[in-house]
């Protein structure tokens, strides 16, 4: 269980308590574990097949987390980015 530096979760713009205990669920904990937000994205919709989320709902949201910025403020070519980082 990683508890590195950085700030909480629930401190991140967007991050709310059920995004961040989902994000714990996958073994993210702070701002900097966040960082690996496309891990995180896989992870969560392995635990949780049965969610169909639009992909801002979480991926862009983290990038937003981690911005201070937000999801649909972060820009078409970074969320292609962002996409081709979970697509493979």
């Amino acid at each position: 269980m990683s508890r590195t530096g950085g700030r909480q979760l629930t401190d991140l713009k967007g991050i709310g308590k059920k995004i961040a205990g989902r994000l714990n669920e996958a073994g993210i904990f702070t701002e900097d574990d966040l960082r690996r937000a496309a891990e995180a994205h896989r992870k969560i919709k392995e635990r949780h097949p049965e969610e169909t989320l639009p992909v801002c709902y979480y991926l862009y949201s983290f990038e937003g987390a981690l911005t201070d910025t937000h999801w649909n403020a972060i820009g078409e070519a970074r969320k292609w980015e962002l996409k081709a980082q979970i697509i493979g």
